[in-house]
């Protein structure tokens, strides 16, 4: 309440009174002056209250009646607005409860004259609901005139109101009933005094408290007003309608049932009122019969009302919830109404109504109990429990027998009289039955009858449709099977209910009795006394529990059992029919604990009955006693059930047709897929119940064994049953849909037994009599069959099978007299039969037969000798099509054979294995089987190599045997590989199986198969023969090549999805094509490791060097592949046999050594070439261990010129793949192969190796070709996607792997240059033309064909710009031309005397090359590069002039001068800006880079005049000039224009100029007038200068000139003062007169200059006058020099 007396809301309460009474004011002025008169006195009332009080709303509740009187007033003048305005304001009081009773009383007068008035109806409904809600103010006499108010409004004729009158009923009835429990909340602790008399009178009720009396008055009313009589205490009602009467009932039942249930007055009118009123207007529904004629019932009124019944059977569901306790008696009449309901001559609507209330009854088995307990199990008691379930499954039957459709008469006869036979349906029913046939709809069909099954409800839970239509008048249409799916549920929930809930109560009693029983043993007596007091109140619990539970059992499960088998019947729903087995199950199993045999059986029977074909023979179920053979009746009468013989012709899917289990079979009989669901519950009976079936074990067993014969299900060697793969013979038919379920079927079946284990004794006793009486029977019948494996029929093959092998197993088990590996004959003859049954095609057969060999090699491998063909022969004989279990089962034979028995078998049966082994790898119905048979080809060849010894001598002794033999027959003795010896021809078989294995069609077979063959021949290759190595390579490996090779270049590039099941493919292996790129892979390193490793061993072999022309010609192709994969492969193994030194040969072997021309390792050479440093020895593990052996002996070189050879045609190899890899394609698209960077690197790392065996002969053709090679694999670009891993980031400059091993490859060949015999010498100007090449890439990068490629470009910034939106990147070469730049600067250092080098120009060329660099100077596209360039200028040059000038005569350097004057000019006057970004201090030492070129010239150059060219010293002369005289560069900012004017570079220009001006060595005028032009020329240019300066100067007058203008005057007079000191310092006779005239002439253009107003020019101009006083002399002096 905080919310509505804090202080602002008070406050608020008394501003909104107020200005209500002033609006009441306002309005009434005019009409009603005493209500305008009442409001203002009422203004000022309600301020003097707040002014004197401090508890405000208690003085307003005081005062209440005068505060509301205006108000009052105000709704009396029936003006619409002014009475919504008091309404409000009336509202608003009440919501603060400060209205007293008093003032409520007048309120509530006048809503009822409102009322009357029909004014504001509405208003009028919400201002009575507030008055009630907020308080309890209103009471008695008061309160049932608001509520008759309501009651009033609800019948009025507008719609709206009625609606809003009848909620507003309904709550307040609600809260009449809430103050009643909240008063009984508040008086709890008050101990009452039991009423001891109830007295009928209506106002006995003063022992009430007033909240509760006003309940009891309400109530008692409702029933005066359903039942029709005038009610005591709601005074004023006039209409009232049943319906509306009983739902108030049934809410105030349902919502305050502890009322009725604490209080005794309301517990009598229950009694007295509510229950004899019920059954009152129920009388109508109990006499009305379909069939009766209408016209003569007395009264309309008597026909059955849908809305009354239907209310009326949901206050009897609410009854009999609630008060059961209360009423057993009236609820035993109600139940039994309810089950007269469902009778077939009731309206449809009213039997569905009625389902929907006993099914809300069946989800409470506590309440279920109860009945069971006060009527059932009472004397001379109506049995109501059994009563119901009856009802259920009569009702069920009934909805079969009569189609609800049809004239009421008609039907009832029809039911009347055909209720056992077959109904006629009438015609429509028929028809649905037919269209039952076809539909997909889950539903029952029986008889032609058709009932759908609707889904309508979670199971446990009762969800009704019909009893919740509280708006419907006209009984509603019940949709087709409603009410069966209604009472199918009920059937479901009744069971689960009963079940779920006896059975925790027995858990419960079994645990309480195992602790008692644990607690018994205590020591005390006392406690032992209370112990037995304890126990023995159980016991009587337990047995007061049990008759209940067993009464409840036998009152239902006949019912139960009916409707339930008639339902299994009629099912065409799986769903449905394993809820039906369920419930059949559980209360087979709940009869069976409760040991209730008759019921358990009969439960058991039907779901028996159910499983096997409808009509089938079996004696078990129709007569438990009579033991033959009958084909008699079917149905089981007595105990009252009337078991419904399943119909054939139900619509049932076929799944399985067999043959019946008798003596003769005949005909068949079909299984529908209800049948083998029936079959698995049984199973899971057995399973899950086997504790509880005692004598049923024999039902159970002998339905069991008739399904398992019709659906052929067959015996496996451990007892256990399997289903049949594919069943032969006209028998057995089973469709895909019981397939799926037999192997679970057949898994439970076999695991039946072994189940039994957990049953205790006498459960186990009765399943092994069941047992027994079941063989009798079966051995009478099998008697008359021959058991042969040929016959049609598989299961007596299966059997003859079966019978067959354990004969074989036994007598090779038994213990012969002399022992069976000695005699042989006895023993061929047990295992021959196994043997022919290879023969037979059945694969159950062979599964037999090989599960046999197993057994036989697991109990008798060690002894079976000469038999091991035969047993080999077996597993062999298995072929690729016969089925994956035969090939597994064959297999574990051969793994046996393999790990355990290989030592104790005839040596001539190794080849057998090893065949058979092979013969599984390639099978391909198991991947797994495949790869561990080439394993176990490994474990046999590392077997062989272990027992080689003995193996070899027992070979050779059965070879000599069998040579005799032949010899005496006259026939060639025929074998594989025959010339090779017999051990020899064992190793190549298993290679050549090997081999077989490589070229597999799947990739992990190849690779498995590969690396087995290369390894075995690797480790154990020693132990063959010299010459057998002959058939190795050519027959093994070399025709393994091809096969792979071919393969691989026809495979399919079609992308392969995935590997089968849900492997994922990684993206390198997702075609066969680099599948098989794996394989060639593989297969080619094998091959190449074993020339390189046995070398020693093949190259006696006489065609070794064809040998290795066919290995050369594969790595080849191999290379040339358009695989990045294989070609790079095929280089490796290039390098690993090329890794070889020349083989060595013992002069005269040890003896003690086994093997055949044993090597030493030893070097030949010393073959340290850069990156080339450990020399090459053949490091072979043999070689290794020999290398003690042979110390001594001087090793032997073989022949050099065939070595020579092999090197030779290795080059020849190397360069076609070079070449041929390199050369650019014709056209470019998005398939273009391209070769890999790690590809080009590895083959050119081949060539320093290669070289070393090949230098004598290599001549500069050879040369030519390697240059071709490396200029075009530095110019293959990379794929953008590669570029990231081989590129660095652009910051760092590194050469990539395959530029480096370019500039080794010519590094090798420079210092073998170097160190060779002169005629190598000549080579040099083609390596220097190849590295200028290289060095050119800095500035223009090489083009592969026509492709497109990104550039990397603005090097200088560090940033990738990717122009062209090509797949290829060229590599950022500049590093590259640098290092290579650094290798001539380092080749010309050593060379540059050469006379080849002098010859060919070379100086020029590196010159030639410079120049474009030098002359883009800051346009390069690294800044480095232009750098480098000049150092390395200056190098060479410092090295390069002189020889130049030593060959001046010769005149073979002429070209190399002006192509050197160029470069200098484009240089030092580049045409390239320098970028804005250039900081001073870098620009400071670009300059000291010009200057030092500078130096060079005045240095290196022009002292030698003499030697050198005329016009080029001119050139020098005119670009010295050029540099003195620099105008400025328009790029920079003002600031730094003169730091940027290259100054020093002009004082350096022009004192060079100077010095060379003046020098006295002028030895032609030529050179002196070039000078003396200088000069002139400088010194004209300074005058205009100054002259122009003075003039702009004048000009501009306040206004300072232009900042390069000054500048430049700056530059002009610092020039003059250098070059005054530069004419000081020279020879005196050196300088020209003229010269000084000009100097002097320039000092008064000076002196006018002082009056400038530049701080700067005034310093510079002071530097350039000072001088002048060296000119100052006495004028006399002056005049004599001027004459002289």
């Amino acid at each position: 309440m905080s919310g509505t007396n804090s202080p602002e809301a008070v406050k608020k309460l008394l501003e909104n009174m107020q200005s209500d009474l002033r609006a009441l004011s306002l309005e009434c002025k005019k009409k009603f002056p005493p209500v305008k008169e009442a409001a203002e006195s009422g203004i000022i009332k309600v301020k003097t209250i707040a002014a004197r009080n401090t508890e405000i709303l208690a003085a307003l509740k005081e005062n209440s009646s005068e505060v509301v009187q205006p108000f009052l007033m105000g709704c009396g003048t029936k003006e619409p607005k002014i009475t919504q305005l008091c309404l409000a304001a009336i509202q608003r009081l009440m919501s603060h409860e400060v209205v007293s009773e008093t003032a409520a009383g007048n309120i509530i007068n006048m809503l009822w004259q409102l009322m009357e008035n029909s004014l504001e109806e509405l208003k009028l409904l919400q201002t009575v609901l507030v008055l009630l809600t907020t308080n309890t103010v209103v009471h008695d006499e008061a309160l049932s005139k608001a509520i008759v108010l309501c009651f009033r409004l609800h019948f009025t004729k507008d719609n709206i109101t009625n609606n809003t009158a009848a909620a507003t009923v309904r709550q307040v009835v609600t809260v009449v009933f809430e103050r009643m429990v909240a008063e009984d909340e508040r008086h709890r602790d008050i101990l009452e005094q039991p009423v001891l008399q109830a007295n009928s009178n209506r106002r006995s009720v003063s022992t009430l408290k007033p909240c509760a009396k006003d309940a009891y008055m309400l109530f008692q009313d409702l029933c005066q007003l359903v039942n029709a009589d005038a009610p005591y205490w709601l005074v004023g009602m006039t209409e009232m309608t049943r319906t509306f009467g009983l739902e108030l009932l049934e809410s105030v039942l349902n919502d305050f049932p502890q009322v009725f249930l604490q209080h005794q007055e309301f517990s009598f009118l229950l009694k007295e009122r509510v229950c004899p009123l019920v059954i009152k207007l129920f009388s109508p529904n109990i006499k009305f019969r379909q069939g009766s004629s209408t016209s003569s019932s007395p009264a309309p009124v008597e026909k059955p009302y849908f809305p009354i019944c239907m209310r009326l059977l949901r206050v009897v569901s609410v009854l009999i919830k609630q008060f059961y306790s209360l009423l057993v008696t009236e609820c035993e009449i109600f139940l039994s109404l309810l089950v007269k309901f469902l009778d077939a001559d009731k309206p449809q609507w009213l039997r569905a109504v009625a389902v929907e209330s006993i099914h809300r009854l069946c989800v409470q088995p506590q309440l279920l109990r109860s009945f069971c307990q006060s009527y059932d199990m009472k004397q001379h008691s109506t049995k109501v429990f059994r009563d119901i379930v009856n009802a259920l499954g009569s009702f069920i039957q009934s909805l079969f027998l009569v189609p609800p459709t049809g004239s009421p008469a008609t039907t009832n006869q029809a039911g009347n009289n055909n209720s056992g036979g077959p109904v006629s349906a009438p015609a429509n029913s028929g028809m649905v039955g037919i269209g039952g046939g076809v539909t997909l709809l889950p539903a029952f069909e029986y008889r032609g009858t058709w009932i759908p099954i609707l889904t309508i409800t979670v199971q446990g839970s009762a969800k009704a449709t019909y009893l919740e239509m509280l708006d419907k008048v006209e009984p509603p249409t019940i949709p087709e099977g409603y009410a069966m799916s209604v009472a199918f549920h009920c059937l479901l929930d009744l069971v689960r209910g009963i079940t779920s809930m006896i059975e925790g109560e027995l858990g419960e009693v079994e645990t309480e009795c195992q602790t008692t029983t644990e607690g018994a043993s205590s020591p005390t007596q006392s406690s032992e006394q209370q112990d037995l007091q304890s126990t023995s109140d159980q016991m009587d619990k337990e047995i007061v529990s049990r008759a209940v539970w067993e009464e409840m059992v036998n009152a239902c499960w006949c019912g139960l059992l009916a409707a339930l088998s008639l339902l299994l019947d009629a099912s065409t729903d799986e769903a449905a029919t394993e809820n039906i087995l369920k419930a059949e199950l559980t209360m087979a199993a709940l009869c069976g604990r409760l040991g209730l045999v008759t019921s358990r059986d009969a439960f058991i029977t039907a779901i028996c009955k159910g499983s096997l074909p409808p009509h089938y023979a079996l004696t078990v179920l129709n007569t438990t006693t009579a033991a033959t053979l009958s084909n008699k009746s079917y149905s089981i009468q007595g105990q009252s059930v009337m078991m419904i013989s399943p119909s054939s012709e139900s619509h049932q899917q076929v799944v399985a047709v067999g043959q019946p289990l008798a003596v003769q079979p005949q005909g068949t009989v079909m299984l529908t897929s209800k049948n083998i669901q029936c079959m698995r519950t049984l199973l899971n009976l057995a399973h899950c119940h086997g504790a509880v079936l005692g004598t049923s074990w024999q039902l159970v067993l002998a339905t069991l064994q008739h399904l398992v014969w019709i659906l052929g299900l067959k015996p496996s060697s451990g007892g256990a049953l399997k289903p049949g793969r594919a069943v032969e013979g006209p028998s057995t038919v089973l469709t895909t849909a019981v397939m799926t379920d037999l192997p679970v079927i057949s898994n439970i079946l076999s695991r039946l037994f072994e189940s039994s284990q957990y049953l205790d004794d006498v459960s186990l006793h009765h399943l092994i009599n069941a047992l027994c009486s079941l063989s009798l029977e079966a051995m009478d019948m099998a008697y008359g069959n021959n058991k042969v494996c040929q016959h049609p029929n598989s299961r007596m093959r299966e059997w003859g099978a079966e019978a067959l092998t354990s004969l074989i197993k036994a007598g090779l088990t038994f213990n012969h007299d002399p022992p069976l590996s000695q005699n042989q004959r006895l023993q061929l003859l047990l295992l021959n039969p196994l043997k022919e049954m290879s023969n037979i095609n059945h694969p159950d057969i062979r599964l037999k037969q090989l599960e046999c060999v197993l057994q036989i090699l697991q109990s008798q491998g060690d002894s079976l000798g000469p038999g091991w063909p035969l047993v080999l022969g077996v597993m062999g004989a298995i072929r690729n099509d016969q089925g994956e279990s035969l090939i597994r089962t064959a297999f574990q034979c051969l793994q046996l054979v393999v790990t355990d028995f290989l030592p104790t078998m005839p040596c001539t049966c190794l080849q057998i294995v090893v065949d058979v082994a092979g013969s599984f790898g390639l099978h391909n119905q198991e991947l797994n089987i495949s790869l561990t048979s080439i394993g176990l080809l490994w474990n046999i060849s590392d077997y062989f190599f272990q027992r080689g010894e003995t193996i070899e001598k027992e070979l050779n002794k059965e070879e000599a045997a069998q040579q005799k033999q032949a010899e005496e027959k006259g026939v060639v003795l025929n074998r594989p590989f025959h010339p090779a010896p017999p051990f020899d021809c064992l190793w190549l078989c298993l290679y050549a199986k090997l081999g077989e294995l490589c070229v597999d069609p799947r990739p992990a077979v190849r690779k498995s198969a590969g690396q087995t063959l290369f390894s075995t021949i690797g480790a154990h290759g020693t132990l063959l023969q010299h010459s057998t190595w002959h058939t190795v390579i050519w027959k093994v490996l070399f025709h393994l090549l091809d096969r792979v090779r071919e393969s691989s270049t026809t495979a399919d590039k079609e992308k392969i999805e995935s590997g089968g099941g849900n492997i994922l493919i990684h993206h390198s292996r997702d075609t066969a094509e680099k599948q098989w790129a794996e394989t060639w892979v593989l297969t080619l390193a094998g091959v190449a490791r074993i020339f390189n490793t046995r070398r020693y061993l093949l190259q006696p072999l006489g065609d070794f060097s064809r040998a290795w022309d066919v290995l050369l010609d594969h790595i080849q192709s191999a290379a040339l592949s358009k695989n990045n994969e294989v070609s790079l492969a095929a280089l490796k193994s290039f390098q690993e046999i090329l890794q070889i030194v020349s083989p060595v040969r013992d002069s005269d072997k040890p003896e003690t050594l086994p093997v055949v021309n044993v090597p030493v390792p030893v070097l030949i050479g010393s073959i340290s070439g850069p990156g080339l440093s450990r020399p090459f020895v053949r490091t072979d593990s043999i070689g290794e261990r020999l290398g003690r052996y042979s110390s001594s002996e001087t090793p032997i070189v073989t022949d050099e010129l065939e070595d020579l050879n092999l090197w030779w045609a290795a080059w020849n190899t190397w360069y076609r793949i070079g070449s041929e890899s390199t050369k650019p394609p014709i056209t470019f698209d998005k398939l273009t192969f391209i070769p890999s960077q790690p590809f080009l690197t590895a083959l050119i790392q081949i060539f320093p190796a290669l070289y070393q065996h090949i230098k004598t002969g290599f001549n500069m053709d050879d040369l030519q070709k390697l240059g071709v090679i490396l200029h075009s694999a530095v110019s293959v670009p990379i794929s953008s996607d590669a570029s990231p891993f081989i590129l660095p980031s652009y910051t760092e400059a590194v050469l990539t792997s395959l530029q480096e091993a370019v500039l080794t490859a010519l590094d090798v060949l420079q210092k073998a240059i170097c160190v060779g015999p002169e005629n190598m010498q000549i080579m040099y100007p083609a390596i220097f033309d190849q590295l200028l090449a290289f060095v050119e890439f800095s500035c223009k990068p090489p083009q592969y064909g026509q492709l497109e490629t990104k550039h990397i470009a603005n090097a200088k910034y560090n940033q990738i710009q990717l122009f062209a939106p090509a797949e290829w990147v060229a590599l950022n070469y500049v590093p590259f031309a640098e290092r290579s730049l650094e290798v001539v600067v380092d080749l010309y250092q050593k060379t540059a005397c050469h006379k080849a080098v002098v010859n060919e120009k070379v100086l020029q060329n590196i010159i030639k090359t410079l120049r474009v660099p030098l002359s883009l100077k800051y346009s390069c596209p690294s800044e480095s590069t232009w750098k480098l360039a000049v150092s390395s200028l200056l190098k060479v040059l410092s090295i390069g002039l002189p020889v130049a000038r030593q060959h001046a005569s010769s005149g073979k350097f002429d070209s190399m001068w002006p192509e050197l004057a160029n470069t200098f000019e484009d240089f030092l006057f580049t045409k390239s800006i320098p970028p804005d970004n250039l900081s001073i201090q870098e620009f400071q030492r670009n300059e000291s880079i010009d200057v030092e070129v500078v130096q060079l010239i005045s240095t290196e150059i022009l002292p030698y005049a003499n030697f050198i060219p005329k016009e080029f010293v001119g050139q020098i002369m005119t670009m010295l000039n050029k540099g003195s005289i620099h105008s400025q560069s328009s790029s920079f900012t003002e600031a730094e224009i003169d730091i940027r004017l290259r100054e020093e570079f002009s004082k350096m220009c022009f004192e060079t100029l100077l010095q060379f001006s003046f020098s006295s060595k002028v030895t032609t005028p030529q050179e002196g007038y070039i000078s003396r032009m200088a000069l002139s020329v400088l010194l004209k240019r300074s005058q205009d200068v100054l002259h122009r300066y003075i003039e702009d100067e004048r000009l501009s007058g306040k206004c300072p000139l232009p900042r390069q203008q000054v500048t430049e005057i700056i530059f002009v007079l610092k020039a003059v003062s250098t070059l005054i000191d530069s004419l000081k310092k020279t020879q005196p006779e050196n300088v020209d007169g003229n010269t000084w005239a000009q100097v002097i002439a320039l000092y008064p253009t000076l002196v006018e200059c002082i009056t400038c107003s530049s701080s700067e020019v005034c310093s510079a101009l002071k530097e350039a006058l000072v001088p002048f006083k060296d000119f100052m002399q006495p004028p006399a002096s002056k005049v004599q020099n001027g004459e002289s």
